[in-house]
């Protein structure tokens, strides 16, 4: 099976489709024209995070480049200019690093248990996770 994502014009994902093996050469016109829904679709890899190649145990395979970067999600983006999916932006504050194609804190975080609070623009550590 092979995904495909539809854009709007300001590449911001709409949906996400599954395509049959033998529609995946002509994913594009198989859903705009024959199933008529329109739209450009591009095609997005389920094995795809991050940068990063996974196998169906959802281990990165080493040496394996991702396809588009990520896995299109709904309300993220496509970057044509550089043929990728990016995620949400996560808080307004966060920035995206150009070169790794993520979202990035203001800050590192602490520690990954660590949660970001937009409105003081710091990390903290939630209370149920305080150990005395």
């Amino acid at each position: 099976m092979a995904h495909f994502a539809e854009i709007d014009k300001n590449n911001v994902v709409l949906r996400v489709l599954v395509v049959g093996d033998e529609q995946e050469h002509r994913g594009q016109d198989f859903l705009a024209v024959e199933l008529g829904l329109g739209g450009t679709w591009v095609q997005t890899s389920f094995n795809s995070k991050h940068g990063k190649r996974y196998d169906s145990n959802n281990t990165p395979i080493v040496g394996s480049q991702a396809f588009r970067h990520t896995y299109a999600t709904v309300g993220g983006q496509y970057l044509p200019e550089v043929d990728a999916f990016i995620d949400c932006q996560p808080f307004p504050s966060w920035r995206l690093n150009e070169s790794t194609l993520l979202w990035e804190a203001p800050s590192a975080s602490p520690s990954p248990t660590h949660v970001w609070d937009e409105q003081a623009l710091a990390w903290y550590l939630p209370p149920q996770l305080i150990i005395n």
